[in-house]
């Protein structure tokens, strides 16, 4: 049955620290820990449930987002995707090691929004940081065998929402910007990590802009209403059928964690001129009775 009215699931605050742009949280299944970058604040973070410690390295750039390595992490940053080794916390953040530069379209841009595909290949898609101007300047690109394609989609605003089907055979993208906020789905070729056939899969969400997004182990889509404090799920059919409220507007992106993949993280979005008492830029955690999927480590 359909539930457009939110659920009573509770969201449960963790830690202490507000983000100004909490994006791309990572559960790192082997640390137990809970990964996620705060762009503006060019900091990585780290949230540990066993203990509850938090840890954080600061950064050259900013950070749109982030995926596993072997030894460390990969960033997309301003200039390029860039390798990070292990990190250790109480230690400064080794600097960064640029692996791949970008040729953006416009001045003023960085990386976003992005992950990996269910083979290892990592994707990541651009915006002019500006959104009032509006500009459809934004590429998605894909880092494979330690080199950037060319974009592989463009005409984007605010390249958002990427995931991918449990059997990896269906990309999802969203442009965030106000004057889009529309979702695609894309066939996805598992053997070239080409996508095509794009379409509408969610054409609008009941309230707030489409930001990022994380899958669940029945091949649903959830995806964070921005400015609705909402997280909604969406069948493989583009049906609606959960929300789930969190206590601030502005929701930025989701994940699954904890052992068995039964959290769901969500970050958030603290605007300038925010007040001083507000919870905007904190993380949330909810147990929604689904299961998630461990997130693909790139495959180099």
């Amino acid at each position: 049955m359909t539930r457009t009215a939110p659920d009573a699931v509770p969201a449960e605050r963790i830690g202490d620290m507000r983000c100004g742009v909490g994006e791309s949280p990572v559960w790192h299944p082997a640390e137990q820990a809970l990964y996620w970058t705060d762009i503006p604040g060019r900091t990585l973070w780290r949230w540990r449930p066993s203990d509850a410690r938090v840890a954080h390295w600061s950064l050259p750039q900013q950070a749109g987002c982030i995926a596993m390595r072997e030894d460390g992490w990969l960033l997309a940053m301003e200039n390029g995707i860039h390798e990070l080794p292990e990190l250790h916390a109480g230690q400064p953040a080794p600097a960064p090691r640029q692996v791949a530069a970008v040729a953006h379209a416009a001045a003023g841009m960085r990386f976003n929004d992005g992950r990996c595909d269910r083979q290892g290949r990592f994707w990541a898609g651009t915006m002019v940081q500006d959104m009032a101007l509006a500009q459809p300047h934004g590429r998605l690109y894909r880092y494979a065998a330690g080199r950037l394609d060319s974009p592989v989609d463009d005409d984007l605003i605010v390249s958002n929402g990427m995931a991918f089907s449990p059997d990896g055979k269906t990309m999802y993208l969203s442009d965030s910007h106000g004057s889009r906020q529309v979702v695609w789905a894309y066939d996805y070729d598992i053997g070239t990590g080409v996508p095509h056939n794009r379409r509408v899969f969610i054409p609008a969400l009941p309230a707030g802009r489409p930001d990022g997004a994380a899958i669940d182990a029945d091949g649903c889509y959830w995806i964070c209403g921005n400015e609705a404090g909402r997280v909604y799920r969406y069948t493989p059919q583009g049906r609606l059928d959960r929300t789930l409220t969190v206590p601030v507007p502005r929701v930025a992106m989701c994940a699954f964690g904890e052992a068995d993949l039964s959290t769901l993280f969500v970050t958030s979005i603290r605007a300038p001129g925010t007040p001083a008492e507000a919870l905007d830029g904190a993380v949330y955690a909810l147990r929604p009775g689904v299961r998630g999927l461990e997130e693909t480590a790139y495959a180099g």
